[in-house]
Order: structure tokens, then C-alpha cells, then sequence
């Protein structure tokens, strides 16, 4: 036995896996396309590097791991497989794909949207690193401003900024909602400025592209929360009311922890989205690719996902329904 094992080198690893994938020394030359006598030599000058026997010969005429040839089998994998990777990943940048995108999109954005095209995204770019950013508001433009993100989906706003491109991307209902023991949900429907009396709970960010400005903000006490899982909680513990997008409260709704609220002068309406993204810096193959993927969601094509799809969602965004 050797106290330092040697260096294997792939294809030795590459002759080990195949010999255990196909299950003798015989298949995995006809694998191969080499002679059996050139994989079992192959095999052991393996053997002989690790200091180790990887194959059972003599208890059996199959060739059986060994336990030490079982925790070596593993090792091999993922050295085969990085090295599979590696070589993925360099075709892909010669080609010109990016070797990682970073990409933020607004809380507001459909969770089935979000699944939708970044699953596809995983399976069509596997060797393309994500980093994905959750932002409200400003906040998704500003990160690509300072080119912290290459694309945006971004909630309204009125002026990206200059040497920004947009790109419509659909919208998503919201309504005004508050749990049921809520005074405004006990009152059933509700006087005009019924709102006034009572704390909404107002989303806000940290950007200095929406810094003082408000959105559909009706009460003059207001909780102002830095993320819509805040949100989410204090509303379904009966803190306060506010609006809400539909997909993510419809199933609350249904099942009355949530109720829609009846305010004729806070009834919600459309979030509208834009594609954001700088005409200075556009995205490559992969980033194009995704923003796409989003953009063709919002018209109906492609797989896309609409978020008033469901009968219940589409009776929630009727002020009427």
C-alpha cells in the first residue's frame, strides 16, 4: 500500500465510470471502442495510483466495487461532471453567452410568472448563473441604473431616467383587502372615506427614484413597510388594510382569511409592469433570452401565465364581482 496516492488522470476516471455504469470490463470496451485488455490495464494502473483495489475480481465474475471503489465511484462522478461543466460553460462564452446574469424584479411580479420563466430559463441556459433580486417600486430601476442588474421588471413609474429602454410586460390586479374582523370588513360596504379612519399599510422602498412620492395611498395613517411579506402578515392579522395583488391573496380570500373590501373610492386597479434595461449596456444571448420569456407572458404566447386566469382571480380584480 502507498502512504500518497497518485493523480488519476480523467481518462482513467472516464474508464472507472463506464465499467461500473455497464456492468463488465467487456461493455465498457465496446462502449469505448477500445480492446478489453486496454481497459483492464486502464483499470489498474488506477488501482495502482490510488493505492487501492476498486473491483472485487474473485468472489464473483462480474467485476463488484469494492468499498473503497464505491467512495472513490463518487469522487469520480464529480470530477467527471465539473470537468463536463467547465467545458459547457467555456463553449457557451465563446460563443458569446454570459457566464452569469444578475436580474431584479418587483415583489408585485406573479409567483407563476416568476416560476414559469426561470424554470425555463434553468433548462435552456444550465451553465448561465442567476442572481435574482426582489425589489418594489423605484428600487428595481436604481439597480439598473447603477448596473447592479443587466434587466429589470419594474412596477409604474413615470420616468426611468435617461438611456433606459422599457418594455411593457402586463400588470397585475390589486384590491383593497383586511381580515375579517377587520372594522372594514365588518361594515360590509363602506362609505365613501371610509379608508381615512383606519391604518393602511402602504408599501414604500429604499430608491431615491420614489423618495416621497406615494401610490394609491387613501389614509392619512398610514404603517409604511419595506417588503410585502410584511405586509401580508400584519394585514391577515388585522393590524390595518391595504391593497394587495390578487394572485397572491386569491386562495386567502376563498377561505376568509382575507375579505375583498367594498370602498368606492379605494377600489385598487392595475400594476402595470415595464422590462427595464440600459440602451448603454444591452442584455446578451441569455439575458435577451429571459426578457423575452417575461414579454411574451404578458400577451398570451408562449407558455405564458395570465394572472387573472382563474375564475375566482378574474372575480376578485372586478370591482363588480
Amino acid at each position: 500500500m502507498i502512504s500518497e496516492p497518485g493523480t488519476p488522470t480523467l481518462d482513467q476516471l472516464k474508464v472507472f465510470i463506464t465499467v461500473v455504469d455497464v456492468g463488465s470490463f467487456a461493455g465498457a470496451a465496446r462502449k469505448l471502442n477500445r480492446a478489453t485488455s486496454v481497459i483492464s490495464y486502464s483499470i489498474g494502473n488506477l488501482e495502482s495510483q490510488l493505492g487501492m483495489p476498486l473491483f472485487d475480481r474473485e468472489s464473483t465474475r462480474r467485476p463488484q466495487l469494492t468499498l473503497a471503489g464505491k467512495a472513490m465511484l463518487a469522487e469520480a462522478r464529480t470530477v467527471i461532471s465539473g470537468i463536463d461543466g467547465m467545458r459547457s460553460k467555456a463553449k457557451g462564452l465563446l460563443q458569446g453567452l454570459e457566464g452569469e446574469i444578475h436580474v431584479v424584479l418587483d415583489v408585485m411580479l406573479p409567483a407563476d410568472r416568476v416560476a414559469d420563466a426561470l424554470s425555463a430559463f434553468r433548462e435552456e441556459f444550465p451553465t448561465v448563473a442567476l442572481h435574482l433580486h426582489m425589489e418594489t417600486l423605484g428600487a428595481v430601476t436604481e439597480l439598473v441604473l447603477n448596473r447592479r442588474a443587466v434587466i429589470g421588471i419594474s412596477g409604474p413609474l413615470d420616468q426611468a431616467g435617461s438611456g433606459m429602454e422599457k418594455i411593457a410586460c402586463g400588470s397585475v390586479p390589486m384590491i383593497p383587502v383586511a381580515a375579517p374582523q377587520h372594522p372594514l370588513s365588518v361594515a360590509g360596504r363602506n362609505q365613501p372615506g371610509a379608508g381615512r379612519d383606519h391604518i393602511q399599510l402602504v408599501l414604500t422602498d429604499r430608491s431615491r427614484l420614489t423618495d416621497g412620492r406615494d401610490f394609491a395611498v387613501v389614509s392619512s395613517r398610514t404603517w409604511r413597510l419595506a417588503d410585502l411579506g410584511s405586509k401580508y402578515i400584519l394585514l391577515k392579522a388585522g393590524i390595518g388594510w391595504g391593497n394587495m395583488p390578487v394572485p397572491m391573496i386569491a386562495e386567502d380570500i376563498a377561505v376568509g382569511r382575507l375579505v375583498h373590501l367594498d370602498m368606492p373610492d379605494a377600489r385598487g386597479g392595475d400594476y402595470g409592469f415595464d422590462i427595464v434595461f440600459r440602451t448603454d449596456t444591452p442584455p446578451g444571448p441569455a439575458a435577451r433570452w429571459l426578457l423575452e420569456r417575461f414579454e411574451s407572458q404578458s400577451v398570451g404566447t408562449d407558455g405564458a401565465l395570465s394572472a387573472t386566469a382563474s375564475p375566482l382571480m378574474a372575480s376578485l380584480a372586478d370591482p363588480n364581482g
